[in-house]
């Protein structure tokens, strides 16, 4: 049987390094990979990607006709031979205007005061780990000029070694300096221009060390603050692995939980003998104080209550791929306390650091997940309430994934979270400009000595490179495009291709902006993920209206 996603595209001319996973990316993604992945190239080509190679000289057919399993891609998007809706501004149903280009991909998200986007994405959480802090600058004013949401993830302030944190003063433990925080806060505000958002995650060393309080007396409404309860990628606090005893035990005297304990002699004295390399890095587990589900609503309602008190205007949380139970709470308790977004992350997404065996076997799957997810909101949407706005995460990386998901969670479904995907092009951006530049690549943290191949194909410089350098140039400046990392030059043209690939499926939908996108556009592959997504099959959507036109 053939499986949408092998080790080679012939059709695209792409390859991935490693074993392909559901979500088109390599299972083990490295910063300095030359290539060459359908992420990876679409970061310089762009939009070219979305057609097969060699145009003129080839036809192609696809082979992904037989579904197996259940996963996001065994949906299929449906498409339509008449109609339109969703068209914006003057334009009519004529054909000059039923084009792709003009599908709006324009949104917004949140309670009483909207965040505007200006295409339906977010990163995932980037937090403690090194390759976040590394190519944060690529991440941050990519996302930003994009006009998408960033997020920084948990521990950033635990784990910098120049953060001060009390007792000082009248601080009590809390957090009185936090240079790489503010450096991430303030990368992505540099261009920001009321679109998208910077949004600051909690775990419990955040809570307790004040990071919320920090950011909202020095940064105000211009982030939005999140709770945390998990992620896909494990049922366990964040990790991160450390090489460094000295900085294992700065770790362990900031609170966190050190594997194994660097202050054990005998620990001390296998890592001097070179037995013991490094150190992991854990968070704790939240609500192990609460037994009951009584008791985790009446915590959280204080939690989002405390921060509004504090300044907060807007607050969103984000879940893991936990069972039934923790999905309705998640659900209802965002509802109840009129949050302005809820990430629901699905197990078969990726992470920075996470056992690999729990990666592979705790956990929902994304698409089980969010279909419970969007059955939930309905249940709460039909008792007359107004239900928070969603995110799904979990294993996205194409333009197809958010057409799909934002399909299977419609109409509660607003953006998706990509994580590894969208990390990429800062990986790949780094590398081009160090191998261009050898005297900036460790400010920019490349890892290579020359242009390889695989790039050398494509161009020589970024404005021969980069399909949206242009763009991007027009956008910013001649002047300024000296500043913008060429990491974030493939963010961008990344985020362009994936745009007008959502762009021409949404018109094959005849469906013209975002909020038009229903249920009804796509239909289950197999009969076992139709019953597992309440999907259709392809066979029975629309087969009644299609026997009434026989009989007519």
């Amino acid at each position: 049987m053939e499986m949408r996603f092998s080790k080679g595209n012939d059709a695209l001319g792409t390859k991935n390094r490693g074993n392909a996973c559901e979500s088109s990316l390599c299972t083990l993604c490295r910063a300095d990979c030359q290539g060459k992945c359908e992420t990876w190239l679409s970061s310089m080509v762009g939009r070219k990607l979305l057609y097969p190679r060699s145009f003129g000289l080839v036809t192609a057919g696809a082979n992904n006709t037989t579904h197996v399993g259940v996963s996001y891609n065994s949906l299929r998007i449906q498409g339509y031979a008449y109609g339109s809706s969703g068209l914006t501004g003057d334009m009519t149903h004529d054909a000059d205007d039923c084009i792709f280009p003009n599908v709006s991909l324009e949104t917004e998200f949140g309670k009483k005061k909207k965040t505007k986007i200006r295409m339906p994405m977010m990163t995932g959480a980037m937090g403690s780990t090194f390759i976040a802090e590394k190519y944060w600058d690529s991440f941050a004013i990519g996302g930003s000029l994009i006009g998408i949401p960033v997020v920084i993830g948990e521990n950033v302030v635990g784990v910098d070694q120049n953060s001060e944190i009390g007792p000082q003063k009248d601080k009590k433990g809390k957090i009185v300096k936090a240079p790489e925080l503010d450096r991430r806060i303030e990368t992505y505000l540099r261009y920001f221009d009321g679109y998208g958002a910077i949004i600051v995650q909690l775990n419990v060393e955040d809570t307790r060390n004040g990071v919320a309080e920090y950011v909202v007396d020095k940064y105000g409404d211009k982030c939005i603050i999140e709770l945390k309860w998990g992620q896909g990628a494990k049922n366990i606090g964040g990790e991160i692995q450390v090489r460094s005893i000295e900085y294992a035990i700065f770790l362990k005297e900031r609170g966190y939980v050190v594997d194994p304990d660097p202050t054990l002699p005998e620990v001390q004295q296998g890592f001097e003998l070179g037995a013991i390399k490094s150190f992991a890095r854990h968070s704790r587990l939240g609500g192990t104080n609460l037994d009951t589900v009584s008791k985790v609503q009446e915590d959280f309602m204080n939690s989002v209550a405390y921060l509004r008190e504090i300044g907060f205007e807007r607050i969103t949380l984000k879940t893991g791929s936990y069972g039934m139970e923790e999905l309705a709470m998640a659900i209802k308790f965002a509802t109840d306390a009129e949050l302005d977004l809820l990430t629901i992350d699905g197990s078969g997404g990726g992470t920075g650091m996470s056992p690999w065996n729990m990666m592979q076997s705790w956990g929902v799957p994304s698409i089980n997940l969010h279909s419970k997810a969007h059955e939930y909101a309905s249940i709460l949407s039909a008792k007359g309430r107004s239900v928070v706005d969603m995110s799904f995460a979990g294993g996205f990386a194409l333009e197809d994934h958010i057409f799909k998901a934002l399909a299977l969670g419609a109409p509660y479904t607003k953006l998706i979270c990509m994580g590894r995907a969208v990390m990429i092009p800062g990986f790949l951006g780094a590398n081009i400009e160090g191998a261009i530049y050898p005297e900036r690549r460790a400010a920019v943290n490349g890892n290579w000595n020359e242009l390889p191949k695989t790039v050398l194909e494509v161009g020589k410089t970024a404005d021969e490179i980069f399909a949206g350098y242009h763009d991007l140039e027009k956008k910013v400046g001649k002047d300024e495009m000296k500043n913008i990392p060429y990491g974030a030059i493939g963010f961008f043209t990344q985020a362009d291709k994936l745009a007008c690939g959502l762009q021409q499926l949404m018109a094959g939908a005849r469906k013209f902006s975002l909020n038009t996108i229903t249920r009804q556009e796509i239909f289950s592959g197999n009969r076992e993920t139709a019953i597992e997504t309440g999907i259709p099959h392809v066979s029975d959507v629309n087969n009644e209206s299609a026997k009434k036109i026989l009989n007519s």
